[in-house]
């Protein structure tokens, strides 16, 4: 039994917070996990920068359903679920990513919620455990299944870790430099090899 753990932005849709960086022309929300390791360091500067510009929960799902999957990747998910059971592991939030979601064909999505004021602004947010991509592969594993995981940056080394087979999904050099023992993959074309290497390696 075998089941592919894949990232979400980066690897299936483009970085929501950078489109909203792109709508309203605020540089410091361009900032995601591949420049920044520390998630709670991370997403306590976006919801800084939120403040100080009087931005809330309607802008950046604006910002979020403007959005459409990267090129190819409604074909390759479909592709993958022929081949693998399936599951979107990402440090998103529900009220941003639905509309995506939708748009891949509602695949399973594990991620987290954001905390929300009547006033419509973002408060903060809850993790769905902590360590969350490690503990879905755990989860997984204790499953018996075979566990094949890719994700892009730093947020997602301890699931790729944690898997029996894990890949970096088109990285930055930083983040293949600081962590040089998984291997990166370029494309759809290389994802789809190196996965179906791994089925007739478990199978």
């Amino acid at each position: 039994m075998n089941i592919a753990c894949l990232d979400f932005e980066g690897v299936l849709i483009p970085e929501i917070w950078v489109g909203l960086a792109e709508r309203t022309g605020i540089e410091e929300l361009r900032a995601t996990t591949r420049e920044v390791p520390d998630y709670d360091q991370l997403m306590r500067q976006r919801l800084a920068v939120m403040k100080t510009h009087g931005l809330g929960l309607k802008d950046i799902q604006a910002a979020a359903d403007a959005l459409e999957p990267l090129p190819r990747a409604l074909d390759f998910l479909n592709w993958l679920r022929t081949e693998y059971q399936v599951a979107i592991v990402s440090d998103t939030f529900y009220e941003l990513a639905m509309p995506l979601v939708r748009k891949l064909g509602y695949p399973t999505l594990l991620c987290h919620k954001l905390q929300v004021g009547a006033d419509g602004m973002i408060a903060g947010y809850t993790l769905r455990q902590p360590n969350p991509k490690r503990h879905a592969v755990l989860g997984f594993k204790s499953m018996q299944y075979k566990v094949m995981a890719t994700g892009d940056s730093y947020n997602d080394v301890p699931m790729l870790r944690e898997a029996d087979r894990g890949w970096f999904f088109g990285p930055p050099d930083n983040v293949c430099r600081d962590h040089p023992d998984i291997p990166p993959v370029f494309g759809y074309d290389e994802l789809k090899a190196v996965l179906l290497q791994a089925k007739r390696d478990f199978s």
